[in-house]
């Protein structure tokens, strides 16, 4: 098959890697579109020490596996649990300290014309949801992820840092809880994107500090944790959403000081997220700037290392 693979160094488009295999656990996924996020574009810069094919943001048919699947067209949770530890056993195999994570730790991801999946973590997708929007699922979940680890309240004042992808994501999920949902950012396009669905807006050259119940830092950059941390009011709430490829240098004394409670943040349940795609209760085609053909991965790439784009995808 065809696939993008990174040897640590260069990515290139590999002709003849090895298709996976299919058993009654393991689901083969023919991959309609795959979806370059920030996380890859952080792990071609060494992130996790990664060496493989990447991706784990995708839409697919199964085509090889458990019965029961094939054909189905689905979409796939990117955690691969050992399903015998502890946290396994307690529903948390996004924690699993055995895990393989789809294009991130040891195990090949949907840059590919095909991608292995555990049958577990794969969902079916709604006949109401197209590819362009179900390719969304996994970081729209990430959004939801918020909801499960912060109780939010009509009203209170929430502030998204960060106007990219993820960014428009989170906004758009924290607004339906009815908290005054703000987004600060670099990029008027963007901001334009994310204020079109009912989200108050501000240009970073515009603002003027004020304090906020809870902040979610999506900016990708190590420099948004200090202006996070600026934001928070004393007792409120600091949800980390970047991941990124070097070291924060930022004071924590802050958090002490103003007795700020700090959530890390990651992969979120694909339920709410699919339900969100059914209901057409977020929007997330607009963010789509363009489709490449998996020959041009590379270029695919580097346009969405490029700090105006909207979301690049892959298509095999």
């Amino acid at each position: 098959m065809r696939a993008l693979h990174w040897n640590g160094q260069r990515l290139t488009l590999d002709s003849s890697y090895a298709t996976p295999l299919a058993s009654e656990q393991i689901a083969l996924v023919r991959v309609h579109l795959a979806g370059i996020c920030s996380t890859d574009l952080q792990i071609l810069k060494g992130y996790m020490g990664f060496r493989g094919v990447p991706g784990h943001e995708f839409v697919g048919s199964v085509s090889e596996g458990p019965g029961s699947l094939l054909g189905k067209r689905v979409v796939g949770e990117i955690n691969f649990g050992c399903g015998r530890c502890e946290n396994c056993a307690r529903g948390l195999s996004r924690h699993c300290p055995n895990r393989s994570v789809m294009g991130i730790l040891n195990a090949d991801g949907a840059f590919a014309e095909y991608v292995a999946v555990p049958a577990a973590n794969l969902h079916l997708v709604p006949d109401k949801v197209s590819d362009e929007e179900a390719v969304f699922t996994e970081p729209l979940a990430a959004a939801f992820e918020i909801l499960e680890q912060v109780q939010l309240d009509p009203g209170d004042q929430v502030l998204v840092l960060g106007d990219g992808k993820l960014g428009n994501l989170c906004a758009q999920v924290l607004r339906l809880t009815g908290a005054n949902v703000t987004a600060l950012g670099k990029h008027e396009d963007k901001l334009k994107l994310i204020k079109r669905v009912g989200v108050r807006t501000i240009l970073l050259n515009d603002w003027q500090p004020r304090l906020f119940d809870v902040v979610v830092e999506a900016t990708g950059s190590p420099s948004g944790l200090e202006l996070a941390l600026s934001a928070v009011r004393p007792r409120g709430t600091l949800v980390l959403k970047s991941t990124v490829a070097g070291n924060h240098d930022v004071s924590l004394a802050p958090i002490v000081i103003n007795e700020i409670n700090v959530i890390g943040s990651r992969c979120g349940l694909f339920a709410p997220a699919l339900e969100a795609l059914e209901e057409k209760s977020v929007s997330v085609t607009p963010l789509i700037e363009k489709v490449y053909p998996l020959n041009d991965g590379s270029e695919a790439v580097e346009h969405a290392a490029r700090r105006e784009t909207r979301k690049i995808l892959l298509r095999p």
